[in-house]
């Protein structure tokens, strides 16, 4: 989703007209939308309370760095058999279709967690190919090896795809812009101008004959970008368009009825900052507000602090148009409750990953194919819930903790660890 592409709670805690639009006559300023009743789906469900579990433990970890630059750094170690993991059927199934889609990508992308070359996924993907479904426990069983990261102490949240009230034009009740990529943005390949830079990039602007830093969340709901972005369209609520640029995508509802789907095309290059901490610390909310259900419900019931809150956060997402289903940063259709999304440098973009967490939804093999700009570290995943009111009453309150197994290709281990 690339978001980036990024989740509701981890994201909050941790951390269509394509023309160029004139100058506004003032300064944008979110504002609430008084007087207008919220169009039908936009209520946000409430949470839905877990079903408990007991995670598995995690192995003794192998030799390694503690905060490794990537998997292979961090230190590795033989998990379970994967034929020992708790995986239903109908669980394997959905996942190895997931895994199908992602093996173009694995055999032929670089990885920069340092675990795998594209040739150790050739024999599982000829296989998968030829696999059915009601065999797809047995595939992973016979072709993976369960292999932990560091500590495998997991940490997993929730994303899904937002529904957001938007006009085609700019009209009383209707004044949050929702931006496309600006014409000024510029993205910044390091990995060109040095080998010891490569998988690094920076964003930003220039300036005279200097690259500078690109506008921050302040600048541009001030009008900084006014005279170069396009506006796709305008939001209803201020607080329903910072958590759209929170998930990454969504759909817009017109007023006549009709919906567009929108997804990331880039970010603004600045550090997130979850405004759900924030809260905590100054005690705006406590924590049994702390889901993203309770911090809009917050946002919405104190506009003239909400705006000043969610500045905080610098990062800005701009979006694009988008058809057919939700993408993930790896290009590929997302699946609700297979697809998660993970930091590269520590899970290979499109491997199977086995979670045992402290509660019964996020337990199962997961298909890493997105990213998420608040999605760091070893054993930090984002899952993905799809779209709707039980997508978001699951997603909104996700924080799953437990031990984190990446499935390797048979042999990838012994390659690492000579033997």
């Amino acid at each position: 989703m690339k978001n980036w592409g990024v989740a509701a709670l981890a994201l909050l805690l941790g951390a269509c007209s394509n023309a160029i639009v004139p100058p506004a006559p003032e300064a944008y300023r979110p504002r609430p939308s008084h007087g207008h009743r919220p169009a039908r789906g936009t209520t946000i469900p409430p949470v839905r309370q877990p079903t408990p579990a007991t995670p598995m433990a995690p192995v003794t970890p192998g030799t390694g760095q503690a905060g490794g630059a990537n998997a292979a750094l961090a230190g590795l170690a033989l998990g379970p058999s994967v034929a020992s993991l708790p995986i239903d059927r109908g669980e394997a199934a959905r996942a190895l279709a997931a895994f199908r889609t992602s093996c173009p990508s694995l055999t032929r992308r670089t990885d920069t967690s340092g675990l795998t070359t594209p040739d150790q996924w050739q024999p599982a993907c000829a296989a998968a190919a030829t696999t059915a479904d009601r065999d797809a426990r047995d595939f992973f069983a016979r072709w993976f090896d369960a292999v932990q990261v560091g500590s495998g102490q997991a940490y997993a949240t929730g994303y899904f795809v937002p529904e957001v009230r938007a006009s085609r034009d700019r009209r009383s009740g209707y004044d949050v812009p929702i931006y496309g990529r600006p014409a000024d943005l510029i993205d910044v390949d390091l990995g060109q101008f040095a080998d010891s830079l490569k998988g690094k990039k920076i964003r930003g602007r220039v300036s005279g004959t200097s690259l500078i830093p690109y506008y921050d969340r302040s600048a541009i709901e001030q009008g900084a970008i006014a005279q170069t972005a396009p506006v796709l369209a305008w939001g209803a609520d201020p607080a329903e368009v910072f958590f759209l640029q929170v998930q990454g995508s969504g759909v817009l509802r017109y007023r006549d009825g009709t919906t567009q789907r929108i997804g990331y095309d880039d970010q603004n290059g600045r550090d997130y900052t979850g405004i759900g901490k924030l809260m905590l610390d100054r005690g705006l909310i406590d924590r049994s507000q702390a889901s993203m259900q309770g911090i809009v419900a917050w946002l919405r019931a104190h506009p003239d602090q909400a705006t000043e809150i969610m500045r905080e956060n610098k990062s800005f997402v701009f979006f694009r148009p988008l058809s057919g289903g939700v993408v993930g940063s790896l290009g590929l259709p997302l699946a609700a409750g297979v697809s998660a999304a993970v930091d590269p440098k520590y899970v290979p973009l499109g491997a199977p990953v086995f979670l045992s967490a402290d509660r019964t939804d996020a337990t199962g093999i997961w298909i890493a194919q997105d990213t998420g700009g608040a999605i760091k570290g070893a054993n930090r995943f984002d899952t993905f819930w799809g779209a709707g009111d039980q997508a978001a009453a699951i997603a909104g309150g996700m924080s799953a903790r437990g031990t984190a197994f990446v499935l390797l290709p048979k042999g990838a281990l012994a390659r690492l660890t000579g033997g």
